[in-house]
């Protein structure tokens, strides 16, 4: 499990096929402490070490992963948010994040405002997933409050700090984001039967 809490930033170093894997190695300024078998959030993407050397940490994503998050578009020199699992006595900052992306979405707006940063996402909202006003949503593995809420649509709002700290600083209009939403909303949801 993890909170949205962005660590640091990590830079895709190499990028190998393997049949229908794809192994990337990212490298890291948190590279040398991990370890194999540890899960770790890529752009909200909870994926397995499996592989070590130095700052450079290697994981592999399947053909179901490639096709279901923004993985796939992902090059050599990607900047990508990293996040550790939580400790079980470690603060409770973001909100619950399974590490498992629903869908996809679309940077459809940025305005800066005078220090921070608004930014508007669209999403295909067939396929059953809802934001709440002043709900949580996990971008690109970042624990995000939604407002604007609407059917297919939603904006949040960026501090100077998130935006240094995160890939958020390369999003363009147009750019693909991997989304979370809030596990709880998805439970209410299922159990009044929509």
């Amino acid at each position: 499990m993890f909170t949205g809490i962005i660590e640091t930033l990590g830079q895709v170093v190499d990028i190998q096929k393997e049949g229908t894997n794809v192994h990337f190695d990212v490298e890291s300024a948190i590279g040398h402490e991990l370890k194999i078998d540890q899960s770790v959030a890529h752009n909200g993407t909870c994926l397995t070490v499996v592989a070590l050397k130095e700052k450079v940490h290697r994981v592999t994503a399947i053909d179901e992963t490639l096709k279901k998050t923004t993985l796939g578009n992902w090059k050599v020199g990607t900047l990508v948010n990293l996040e550790r699992c939580m400790v079980a006595n470690g603060r409770f900052d973001g909100h619950v994040v399974q590490g498992h992306v629903d869908q996809i979405g679309t940077v459809t707006a940025i305005a800066e405002q005078e220090g921070s940063w608004l930014f508007d996402f669209a999403y295909d909202a067939s396929l059953g997933n809802v934001t709440v006003e002043k709900g949580s949503i996990c971008i690109n593995g970042t624990s995000l409050t939604c407002f604007n809420s609407q059917q297919g649509s939603f904006r949040v709002a960026i501090i100077p700090y998130t935006f240094e700290h995160t890939n958020f600083k390369e999003l363009r209009v147009g750019d693909k984001v991997n989304l979370e939403f809030d596990i709880i909303g998805k439970y209410v949801k299922r159990l009044l039967g929509q």
